[in-house]
């Protein structure tokens, strides 16, 4: 992972998240594949969590591919929904009502 992961690869995944609009989310892969990395959808997942070194981006607006919030990011729930995106249950965004479609 060491190999692939620079600063140039940051800046670009943090520059993708940070053009999901207000309202929908993407998925770590789908962001991967932005990037030209589809196969590195973790990889997106570490460079999010480490975001605040960076700036202030909306890494909130990104779940896994079946719409799963972050369990061990306290604030997800309440971003999205502050944003209007409605929840299946307590985990799950409606990934088909509110993916972002690129």
């Amino acid at each position: 992972m060491n190999k692939v992961l620079n600063e140039k690869l940051i800046y670009l995944v943090l520059s993708i998240v940070e053009e999901i609009p207000k309202g929908n989310v993407a998925t770590y892969g789908q962001i991967a594949k932005l990037a030209g990395k589809p196969k590195n959808s973790r990889l997106v997942g570490k460079i999010l969590s480490m975001s605040e070194f960076y700036g202030k981006y909306p890494c909130h607006r990104v779940v896994n591919y079946n719409g799963r919030i972050a369990p061990y990011f306290i604030e997800h729930r309440k971003l999205l929904e502050s944003e209007g995106v409605v929840f299946k249950d307590e985990l799950h965004v409606d990934i088909k009502e509110y993916k972002w479609n690129i």
